[in-house]
């Protein structure tokens, strides 16, 4: 397992054609669900679902747990499942079964694919994964077995977990958040190896507290975002991680960062926070706009995206509710109910109008709940994952109804909070 590991950067080239532009003006169906799965793998009646995250190529999508489960399910033949009408929760069954399974040994910090994984090449086909006490993992989705670790250890040689992890853009490196620091592994040389970068300048200047999500821009400009427990978010350059800046404004801990297409903007949601924020990293002196969700009273990382063209970002929260918004306006657009409980996932297909849902938050039962409670608390709509299916405009139809908006003249006389 301790082989080096030989993944070499690709292009995906599992479909031709450039994604459909998705419509949100009607709100999409449900296509696939899933919530036995969660509950017959798990002896925690009320084990819920933390996150849910789409394969580089589109194929398959990964799911974690609260049981420290990580599950993938494939994507059936999207033309089938897409003629199929709205998936029924009278069925109190699964769409259809995971095809893999793996139970870590603590809970899961952060999770992440393979940038160039595509399914027609086995030996892209991994992820990685970072939980508590333990190394980061690569594990192989085609066997389900561990492919090999990357380790830590502190000043007393003991094994320290990551945090946060990340694949740089040309899939050589995974960088690794800890607490004042990023250590970066070579993939190709698995084990102790690492190189240490502290995230304190000498002065004591730059970003403290733990690196809790990284974040790569898209467009090959060699920076990271960085989000840390400190409310702070800072955006390094990649090839020596000097620090160019540090954003202040988030109301709690940062716990997603994400560049927009053109890697000209940062999206950061914290916890207990109610706002994602924009910040134009251009001209970083004030906030863009702000993106209202519900998440106020939460610890729980609650995941956002943006759709394959860069102009939508959809967001779950503690209401159920998926709100998407236009990035070119910072306007809210519509939403949709994915859940009875909290949409804590939230994930755009890559390559096909398409989005997967994951729900659930902790719940604490009393010791004489009643049966009738506990079957409350059972429903087939909360502590699951849902597959939904957008409508689409035609390649012409969107370009003729899509002008192009600088972001700076919409704000220099909006409010910046949008509340939907």
């Amino acid at each position: 397992m301790e082989e080096n590991v030989e993944i070499e950067a690709g292009e995906i080239n599992e479909y031709e054609s450039w994604p459909a532009a998705m419509r949100f003006d009607t709100p999409p169906y449900k296509t696939h669900h899933f919530y036995k799965h969660f509950r017959s793998t798990s002896s925690n009646p009320n084990n819920f679902l933390k996150g849910v995250k789409w394969s580089p190529d589109g194929s398959c999508f990964l799911t974690t747990s609260d049981d420290n489960t990580l599950s993938l399910f494939n994507l059936p033949d999207y033309e089938s499942s897409a003629a199929e009408t709205d998936c029924s929760l009278s069925t109190f069954e699964d769409s259809f079964p995971a095809n893999l399974a793996i139970t870590e040994g603590e809970a899961i910090y952060d999770y992440c694919w393979y940038p160039y994984m595509s399914a027609s090449d086995p030996v892209t086909c991994v992820f990685a994964t970072t939980t508590r006490d333990h190394p980061i993992h690569l594990w192989d989705i085609s066997t389900g077995q561990l492919r090999c670790t990357y380790r830590a250890y502190d000043n007393m040689d003991e094994i320290t977990a990551a945090f946060s992890i990340g694949f740089n853009p040309t899939g050589t490196k995974i960088f690794a958040g800890y607490n004042k620091s990023i250590r970066i592994f070579d993939i190709h040389r698995p084990g102790r190896d690492f190189e240490q970068r502290s995230t304190i300048q000498g002065n004591k200047e730059g970003q403290s507290g733990i690196i809790s999500s990284i974040a790569f821009s898209p467009s090959h400009t060699g920076m990271l975002a960085t989000g840390s427990y400190s409310q702070t978010t800072a955006i390094h350059r990649e090839d020596n991680m000097e620090l160019l800046y540090v954003l202040h404004g988030q109301e709690g801990g940062v716990t997603h960062v994400q560049f927009s297409k053109d890697g000209n903007y940062l999206y950061t949601g914290g916890r207990k926070d109610p706002y994602i924020l924009c910040w134009d990293i251009r001209k970083t002196v004030e906030i863009v706009y702000k993106l209202y969700r519900s998440s106020e009273t939460t610890n729980q990382r609650i995941q956002f995206d943006t759709e394959p063209y860069g102009r939508y970002l959809g967001t779950g929260g503690q209401d159920g509710l998926v709100h998407i918004y236009d990035l070119q306006t910072g306007q809210w657009v519509s939403s949709f109910q994915a859940a009875s409980d909290t949409v804590s996932g939230f994930s755009f297909h890559p390559l096909l109008p398409m989005a997967a849902t994951a729900s659930g938050h902790r719940r604490f039962g009393a010791l004489d709940e009643s049966d009738e409670d506990l079957c409350l608390s059972l429903r087939d709509d909360e502590n699951c994952a849902s597959v939904w299916s957008f409508s689409v405009y035609s390649a012409e139809d969107y370009a003729a109804n899509t002008d192009p908006v600088d972001l700076n003249d919409q704000f220099d006389h909006q409010s910046p909070s949008q509340d939907p």
